[in-house]
């Protein structure tokens, strides 16, 4: 896609409307919907409108420094991708693409353990990436990702905590969707009814690559993504405890991130087991459904945590997202869906133009709210609404 043609993208909520006419409609499902009821996933979104700005007028505002540091890295914005699956079946090579995205914009991204494309692959392309990773079951298959991890290059390990078990996603039994997509009549209308996915995308990769498997939740490669008579085990995870991220820690000296934590007794578990930071989060709305949304969990646990850093994801779709974020004590946010968009529609360039989207959004929101830096970003500058 041409960087005109993506001028008509003005917000993340564009590139949605792109994707949903692309994708075929499983694939559409799999990454917009959540769980059951979809409680969590909107109660993520209104958890913003909790909170009203504050904003502190002639202040000098002509320069504006949206950058921060985490663990010794400096990064242009407070905004990272987050990790998302199956995003080389969304948009060609949509791994690399984010990742590489990301790095030329100087932006935080994490790597899915879902992926579909090996991460030695995105890791030679994008350095820097952070790596997200499911723990296997059995001790020795954690010893062997962990090895891998390290030997890939990755710098900082992000640990998912809250799949013990897959998710209610009924809406994917509604569409067709399941890992691995099975064959039929209706997945072939569908990839032929959605000519620009089957051959820029499914087809592209079938004759350059193959057929993508999972390729990162162990140290060996995994199931296809496409199969009549396969299935993919979520089973392996439901006697997982602190002590398997005791061992990672042990194992693991670079930076590790623990995310998919939404109360204080956890976070300060996470601390004292030797986590460098916390993601708070609720996977998006994709797990638990009537969880609390991240946004509203984060000011109790920035009270208990002291200097241990929070970040958090779930519902970011705004600059003013962000800043609200921010305000309430979050390091950092990450932005997944629209990112994963951004790469269907318009490849590397797509998220590139959705990551300088986001920026100029802080950017501006930062000096309409009159403070020059994040660190000045206060929780003195937000109010509750209402």
């Amino acid at each position: 896609m041409t960087i005109k043609a993506l001028k008509k993208y003005l917000s993340l909520h564009d590139f949605e409307r792109a994707a949903k006419r692309r994708l075929p409609k499983p694939l559409f499902a799999y990454v917009s919907g959540a769980v059951e009821d979809e409680q969590s996933v909107t109660a993520n979104r209104s958890a913003f409108r909790n909170y009203a700005f504050k904003p502190r007028v002639l202040v000098n505002v002509s320069h504006v420094d949206a950058s921060i540091s985490l663990f010794g890295t400096k990064y242009t914005m407070p905004v990272g991708i987050a990790p998302m699956g199956l995003a080389a079946m969304t948009g060609y090579r949509g791994d690399v693409s984010m990742a590489v995205a990301a790095k030329k914009a100087g932006a935080l991204c994490i790597m899915s353990g879902s992926s579909l494309i090996r991460l030695e692959e995105v890791m030679d392309a994008a350095p820097g990436t952070w790596f997200q990773a499911y723990l296997p079951g059995k001790e020795e298959q954690i010893d062997a990702l962990i090895d891998r991890v390290r030997q890939a290059g990755v710098e900082t390990l992000v640990l998912t905590v809250d799949t013990p078990v897959a998710a209610n996603r009924e809406n994917n039994i509604r569409s067709g969707f399941s890992t691995p997509l099975r064959p039929s009549l209706s997945l072939a209308w569908q990839g032929i009814t959605h000519p620009k996915w089957l051959l820029g995308t499914f087809g592209k990769t079938l004759m350059r690559h193959g057929m993508p498997h999972f390729e990162n939740n162990y140290a060996t490669r995994g199931t296809p993504i496409m199969s009549s008579n396969v299935l993919r085990d979520f089973s392996d995870r439901g006697h997982l405890s602190w002590e398997h991220i005791d061992r990672v820690r042990k194992m693991w000296n670079g930076p590790l991130v623990i995310k998919g934590i939404l109360n204080v007794e956890d976070m300060l578990r996470a601390r004292n087991v030797g986590a460098d930071a916390v993601i708070v989060s609720n996977h998006g709305g994709r797990q638990l459904d009537g969880s609390v949304a991240p946004l509203l969990a984060l000011p109790e646990m920035i009270e208990a945590a002291g200097e241990f850093p929070l970040m958090l994801d779930s519902g970011v779709r705004r600059g003013t997202d962000v800043l609200k974020a921010l305000a309430l004590g979050a390091r950092a946010v990450w932005i997944g869906r629209p990112f994963n968009y951004a790469a269907t529609v318009g490849g590397e360039q797509g998220v590139a133009h959705a990551l300088e989207l986001i920026k100029q959004e802080v950017l501006r929101d930062m000096a309409l709210l009159g403070v020059t830096r994040v660190g000045s970003i206060s929780r003195e500058l937000i109010c509750t609404a209402g």
